[in-house]
């Protein structure tokens, strides 16, 4: 069978296979990569399978002709060996805690299928590729976790200084090898414009680059799977909750709805970087420069650049600077997607409220999903629809916040107590893509 093609949302790149798009990261004419056409899927087709053979069925539908099945299996069972756990907190709604990886984050979901198909596809070249990362909490650890000893690649993750917690910096700069890491000077839409800008660089043709951010489809794909896996136990249509900050996990749910998932509502909270609820409130689209800076610090994204793969959803045209260059259907949009900004007070009293309560433990970036939640009910009911709020990362991240909010601190999994005890190493940059420009020549192409 033909592999799947995938094009990018600017429209001026060549249309590219699974292989050719995660190697890419971001399309050559600084849009990124959507598939052709969405396969299909029903939840009947999953029903009794394990979350490993959940993500087989789903991802061998964008990787036939690239990946032979009997691989793809047993790297997804290499991948998901560990708990999706399904928290009922009342009636039919439900936590989904993608937080029991190795780096105790939901992007261990994307990174360790990408690690392992990036893998595959530099041995099977035989060359040697460099991944950009920018991060604004756990992106970065995920990332490094998953690549680190990976052969023929090498990762640079670029975090804002002040904008991570010490657990979440320690998890990137405690690694060594074929790991480096850069504090930047500036917010994440600074690391995030000099990694895409570096992709466009002429100057850096010589070196093969590709990302692990969402900007890169093999971020997305996996990500869809664990709403097929909620759906699987839980029934449907489903209510989804996800805390938006690059939107690449709302995307996960997007993609799902595309191959066939019925989700009722896809419920879309953010922090104070409210710039996507005045975008459907208003149908104008301004990004917050510089992005604001709030208890869950994930989420800190003035503009998000999974936007432009939501409006080519809907029908429109944004490039990356943001800029709408064909309107998508606000209309519908505003009936499938309901968003609201979650303020940094509202955040602190949603996890006291949670546990005091229902006994439920949330992070902050859980609290915003857990609040955006019940923004919604406030609007309409839920009825007999299952409902699935997200929580992204363990509470122990953020240890100091929890302590003075509920005083106790949570549990810490081994793997992130064991960062306390670990050395620190990492570079430091200002805001300046020169400067980046030649640390990169300096230091890979040297």
């Amino acid at each position: 069978m033909k592999p799947l093609a995938f094009y990018s949302t600017n429209g001026l790149a060549p249309r590219v296979n699974l292989r050719q798009a995660l190697l890419q990261g971001q399309a050559p004419d600084r849009g990124l990569y959507l598939p052709e056409k969405f396969p299909r899927l029903t939840v009947a087709e999953i029903a009794d399978k394990s979350y490993s053979e959940i993500a087989f069925e789903v991802l061998r539908r964008y990787a036939t002709g690239i990946v032979d099945d009997a691989t793809l299996r047993a790297i997804c069972a290499d991948a998901y060996d560990f708990e999706v756990p399904l928290e009922k907190v009342y009636d039919r709604v439900h936590v989904m805690r993608l937080d029991r990886g190795p780096t105790a984050s939901f992007k261990d979901f994307a990174a360790r299928m990408m690690a392992r198909l990036i893998g595959k596809f530099v041995r099977e070249a035989g060359q040697t590729l460099t991944i950009l990362t920018a991060t604004s909490g756990d992106t970065g650890s995920a990332v490094a976790s998953a690549f680190h000893g990976v052969a023929g690649i090498r990762v640079l993750v670029l975090f804002p200084v002040d904008e991570v917690s010490d657990r979440q910096r320690k998890q990137m700069t405690t690694l060594r090898d074929n790991i480096r890491t850069i504090a930047i000077t500036g917010k994440f839409d600074d690391c995030q414009a000099l990694v895409k800008r570096a992709f466009a660089d002429p100057a850096l043709a010589a070196l093969p680059l590709s990302s692990a951010n969402s900007i890169n489809i093999g971020r997305l794909l996996p990500q869809s799977v664990y709403y097929f896996h909620a759906a699987a136990q839980l029934g449907e249509p489903l209510v989804i909750a996800v805390p938006s900050g690059n939107f690449g996990d709302m995307m996960g749910a997007v993609f799902a709805r595309e191959m066939g998932l019925p989700v009722r509502r896809l419920i879309v909270p953010v922090n104070g970087n409210n710039e996507f609820p005045e975008f459907l409130a208003t149908g104008r689209y301004e990004k917050i420069e510089p992005s604001r800076n709030c208890l869950s610090n994930a989420m800190n994204v003035g503009h998000p650049s999974n936007l432009a793969r939501l409006v080519a959803i809907y029908g429109g045209q944004m490039d990356e600077t943001g800029k709408i260059h064909r309107a998508p259907d606000m209309a519908r949009m505003c009936r499938e997607l309901f968003s609201t900004s979650v303020s940094d007070e509202q955040t602190r009293t949603t996890i006291q409220q949670a546990w005091h309560d229902h006994k439920l433990l949330l992070e902050p970036h859980g609290a915003v999903a857990w609040r955006g939640f019940q923004d919604f009910l406030a609007t309409e009911s839920l009825g007999d629809s299952p409902a699935v709020i997200l929580e992204t990362a363990h509470p122990a991240k953020f240890p100091n916040e929890i302590e003075r909010l509920l005083g106790f601190s949570p549990e810490v999994p081994a793997a992130l107590a064991a960062l306390d005890k670990l050395p620190e190493d990492f570079d430091r940059l200002p805001v300046d893509y020169e400067q980046f420009r030649r640390y990169l020549l300096t230091r890979y192409t040297t």
